[in-house]
């Protein structure tokens, strides 16, 4: 009998707490919300908007289905102001003659392959993975450096830019091969890269190597040099000895 009135009691005060639990709450906890102000229809559509985008974003969630992996985070997106597909370099893992390798690839449709700071992470994470697990590394190099309006971010800490090459010297002294493919411009920061590696490849036509390019050059020193003559393929094979391999496209 005990038992019986213990289980009524308990539907009644489920019952009466779920009845009364909206209207008790917003008599105690009033949202605050002057629906009848002037700002309110402007800040109402506001919201409806960062809705409707989230919902947007949502509906596309599937297309990652479509990536060759599934996990993968797409880095940069919503970071900036700006654009930033995939955080302007891509990374993976892939065989080379059977071995397993990593590889990094500046992207130079995304602001002339330029290292935003989420750019320096994706990089030094790809790193961090190749020492863990001995994979050589290949970077496909075209890059512009640092993204000088965001330097501030880019260069002071120690796991910002410059750890990439503390990385490569200390992954070559491992023995884990640090190899690179200069496939278009490599300045400044971009050009410490296959400058570093054990081996390096260089394109004629397309790849150079340089700290300034021509029109720094020029206003610094009044000489006008092309980009083939100050840093391009045959210079860096025969003279500079910067690369390695000289490569026809």
């Amino acid at each position: 009998m005990l038992r019986v009135l213990a289980r009524r009691s308990w539907r009644q005060l489920q019952w009466r707490h779920h009845q009364a639990a909206m209207p008790f709450c917003s008599a105690v906890l009033p949202d605050g919300i002057d629906r009848s102000s002037d700002t309110f229809p402007f800040n109402s559509a506001a919201v409806q908007d960062l809705i409707s985008q989230l919902q947007s974003n949502i509906r596309q969630v599937p297309l990652a289905s479509l990536a060759l992996d599934r996990s993968m985070e797409f880095g940069g997106f919503d970071l900036y102001e700006e654009s930033l597909p995939s955080g302007g370099i891509i990374t993976g893992i892939g065989p080379v003659h059977g071995r397993l390798c990593m590889f990094v690839a500046n992207d130079p449709t995304v602001k002339g392959g330029t290292y935003y700071p989420i750019t320096v992470k994706k990089h030094l994470r790809a790193q961090e993975i190749a020492a863990e697990c001995k994979l050589p590394c290949i970077y496909l190099v075209d890059s512009g450096g640092a993204n000088l309006p965001r330097q501030a971010d880019v260069f002071p800490d120690r796991d910002n830019f410059g750890r990439i090459f503390y990385n490569q010297a200390k992954m070559s002294a491992e023995g884990i091969p640090q190899i690179a493919l200069v496939l278009g411009s490599c300045t400044a920061g971009g050009a410490y890269i296959p400058a570093m590696a054990d081996e390096s490849v260089i394109v004629k036509g397309n790849g150079t190597i340089f700290l300034a390019g021509p029109p720094l050059v020029k206003a610094a020193t009044g000489e006008e040099v092309s980009a083939e003559d100050l840093g391009g393929a045959s210079m860096h094979c025969k003279i500079s000895g910067v690369s390695d391999h000289f490569a026809t496209a």
